[in-house]
């Protein structure tokens, strides 16, 4: 017997979470859904991200619709377009039972005549966005005036994002005598302000302590420098190959140069932002639901509405402003009853805000290290065994190989075996991160500045060994393509490789010092669109001093200093015409008023 019986539901609502496998209400539908059938009364709704909010309005927001009515009769306005449609699905699925409930997102970025036909034909749920739905009320495309329910879901987030304007504005358009029941995961100054001037006698219902985070978060941080948090972030992902996230900035700019960055340097990412399209951002997403994509890229307005239930880490690469704009970005992982972890990469100055943060919302924040070199290895190495152990074989497709296989295999015994394996198989990958410096800054001394063990960059390429490659803008070929072009014939990490001087026909690029002969090597016999590629060392650095660019040429012996006439041989000035050839000043004509 499913446990939501016991909560008042009409059979056609349990028949569909029984379709769906859903037999154990969360805590905040146990607790809100029986006050939300019973009570004439608004209701607050205090509850963390990814509990099971969606169901816990979705419900009983059904139980009241009449489907022989074709208006709108419950209203529900969340803050992105992301949110309003995984809201209408939720509310598909819920009402698979229920003929003549239809739920129609509203949301920018669509196609709003198509959004209007769908209310026309007898829409009596409009899941929507304040934005477009304002737009829909100025075009009288929508009629609110007899809405039984509304549902302010994420209020907070609307809140922040400025739309408190616009929902007084629609708020205003709706019935007196509507129920109003507002879900928030925060409680701030402005959520109360909203519940207190459009809500009648509310009741209120608390999940967990109020401005917290999901218990089953992990909080950790890092400290590194500032200029090196870009490294600090490949590391963890290249210490855990299972590791599933959303990588947090502050603009859309930065989620663009971010993502762009990790392809370049192979990882597999996609930035969600507000300048994509509704199209762009639907691709992205699928993507991301696929697990095509391992670390989407994203600002604090385009993931809202993000529900992806498998997230296993959420990265902060820049904190937000606000304690609740940090609780709203860790709430997209440990969702469903899952564990998640919540990582912020800081620099030294932006250590007080995790203490900040540990106040504000009472929760202890774990400080963990940058993964080594040979954490990184290990780590892959295990990962790669594991699907090994895993792996099914193919018999019938390796049944004439795997006699030639044994044949020359022989004579080696089980752990020479294993000895040969490793060392073809992981030794260059063991080699590329032994030399990986510690990133970590030593918090304990009061002087931030030092850099531990990794020395400059201007040390770590001082050598001059510089790479020669037949290839540059005439190809295609601009710095960030040819670092993406080097990492992906060498398999060596970008932080490797230091200045490019990229001409039309050719290109110079610094290497570190230890991974030059590795670089060097991995080019033997490449080529690049059909076109042999080759490449030497350097003779000599190739760009001046003072930040000059162009290369250093022989032109040969100048022309000595000496060899102008000296200062005595030169023909003396009074060879020239003197100035004494003009007429002396007594000599010359008076001045006649007249002739002027």
């Amino acid at each position: 017997m499913s446990a939501f019986e016991s909560l008042g539901l009409r059979p056609e609502l349990l028949l569909a979470l029984k379709d769906l496998g859903f037999t154990t209400p969360t805590p905040v539908q146990e607790r809100a859904i029986p006050l939300l059938l019973t009570s004439p009364n608004d209701v607050v709704v205090l509850a963390q991200t990814g509990t099971g909010k969606t169901a816990a309005f979705g419900l009983p927001l059904m139980e009241d619709i009449d489907p022989q009515e074709r208006n709108v009769q419950a209203l529900v306005l969340a803050p992105t377009r992301e949110l309003c449609v995984q809201i209408t699905a939720d509310f598909e699925r819920f009402s698979t039972h229920l003929k003549g409930v239809k739920p129609v997102a509203v949301y920018g970025g669509a196609n709003i005549r198509e959004q209007i036909r769908d209310i026309q034909r007898g829409a009596n749920i409009v899941v929507a966005t304040p934005g477009r739905l304002l737009d829909l009320l100025g075009r009288k495309a929508v009629d609110l005036s007899r809405v039984k329910m509304v549902v302010l879901d994420e209020a907070d987030e609307m809140l922040n994002m400025g739309f408190q304007e616009d929902l007084g504005e629609i708020l205003q358009t709706t019935p007196a005598d509507k129920r109003t029941w507002l879900f928030s995961a925060t409680m701030g100054s402005e959520v109360r302000h909203i519940a207190k001037r459009y809500m009648r006698e509310s009741e209120e219902v608390q999940v967990g302590e109020r401005n917290t985070t999901a218990s089953a978060i992990q909080h950790q941080y890092c400290v590194v420098h500032a200029r090196e948090r870009f490294n600090a972030l490949k590391r963890f992902v290249d210490a855990d190959p299972d590791l599933f996230a959303i990588v947090f900035c502050r603009t859309k700019h930065e989620t663009q140069e971010l993502a762009g960055q990790l392809v370049k340097d192979g990882y597999v990412a996609d930035a969600i932002h507000g300048d994509l399209s509704q199209a762009q951002r639907d691709h992205v997403m699928g993507r991301y639901r696929a697990r095509t994509l391992q670390l989407l890229i994203a600002t604090d307005v385009a993931a809202r509405g993000i529900d992806v239930n498998d997230v296993t880490h959420v990265i902060h690469y820049d904190l937000p402003g606000e304690p609740e704009s940090y609780t709203h970005r860790s709430g997209r992982t440990a969702r469903a009853g899952r564990k998640g972890i919540s990582l912020s990469i800081l620099g030294v100055r932006d250590v007080s805000k995790v203490r900040m943060l540990e106040r504000t919302l009472k929760t202890h924040f774990t400080y963990v290290r940058v993964p080594g070199g040979g954490d990184i290895g290990k780590a892959q190495l295990v990962s790669f065994l594991h699907k090994l152990k895993s792996a099914d074989v193919e018999h019938e497709a390796l049944a004439d190989l795997l006699p030639i296989a044994q044949e020359e295999l022989k004579d080696l015994s089980k752990e020479e075996l294993i000895q040969r394996f490793m060392s073809v198989t992981f030794a260059r990958i063991l080699d590329q991160f032994r030399s990986a410096f510690d990133l970590n800054v030593d918090m304990s001394q009061k002087d931030h500045t030092s850099r531990g063990d990794r020395p400059s960059p201007r040390e770590r390429f001082s050598t001059g060994r510089q790479l020669f490659i037949n290839l540059g803008s005439a190809d295609g070929l601009d710095k960030g393509r040819m670092l993406g072009y080097i990492c992906g014939v060498t398999g060596i990490s970008g932080e490797h490789i230091g200045k490019m001087m990229i001409k039309d026909v050719y290109s110079f690029i610094d290497i570190e010092p230890a991974f030059f002969d590795q670089v060097h090597s991995a080019f033997s016999g490449a080529n690049y669109k059909g076109r042999k590629v080759r490449v030497d060392e350097s003779q000599g650095p190739q760009s001046g001093g003072g930040g000059n660019d162009r290369p250093r040429y022989d032109s040969g012996p100048r022309k000595p200093y000496g060899d102008k006439p000296a200062y005595g041989d030169r023909k003396p000035y009074g060879d020239k015409k003197p100035y004494g050839d003009k007429k002396a000043y007594g000599e010359r004509k008076p001045y006649d008023k007249k002739r002027y």
